[in-house]
């Protein structure tokens, strides 16, 4: 008999037919399926603003970016989660043909709030390492100007920078655009607390 305090156990094709049919999106990581909080209104305009300027750069480059709609599936311990912003470029490369689960990525970017920083740059960027495609990892505050960088080094090691600067201008040396902070948090209002 399972004890109570026991969670029920997913397989990856458990969840994927629950997830395909739910009205609300859930990540899927260990057997255990996570449901997915709102966003704030900060982090809805940066992401916003930073697909739109990715689809505007990249039209014609053989590059498409994707939304947090579009669900990206680790290859190691088969994390299933939705990254705010994904680019793949060339050929897209799908678990199935549902065509609703991204295998190869070459850049992912994770706007944070208060609830998901430590998760975004910690377990989950270290699932994200595992697709081998991912050259590029993002994660950008909606508490304040700031931006980390890693980039995949030839060791396979990753190289972090960080900019709090919202005038500088940050190179995505995966798809080699130029992004000015100043677009990703144009009329972005920070929360203050009192």
């Amino acid at each position: 008999m399972i004890g109570s305090n026991q969670k029920k156990k997913y397989t990856e094709q458990e969840y994927l037919e629950l997830e395909r049919k739910a009205e609300y999106k859930s990540e899927f990581f260990g057997g255990e399926i996570f449901a997915m909080s709102g966003a704030t209104n900060p982090h809805n305009i940066i992401t916003t603003n930073f697909i739109s300027f990715l689809v505007n750069k990249l039209r014609g480059q053989g590059c498409r970016p994707y939304g947090s709609d579009m669900r990206v599936r680790t290859p190691i311990n088969s994390l299933y989660a939705y990254p705010d912003i994904s680019v793949v470029c060339g050929e897209r490369k799908f678990l199935d043909n549902e065509f609703d689960t991204l295998l190869n990525p070459v850049f992912i970017c994770e706007v944070l709030s208060k609830s998901t920083a430590d998760y975004d740059t910690g377990g989950k960027f270290m699932r994200y390492r595992s697709i081998e495609s991912l050259k590029e990892y993002w994660v950008i505050s909606s508490l304040e100007y700031r931006l980390q960088k890693f980039v995949k080094q030839s060791n396979s090691s990753w190289l972090l920078s960080e900019t709090t600067n919202v005038q500088d201008t940050i190179l995505i040396e995966s798809l080699n655009v130029e992004v000015p902070l100043q677009e990703i948090y144009f009329e972005v209002q920070f929360e203050t607390t009192n």
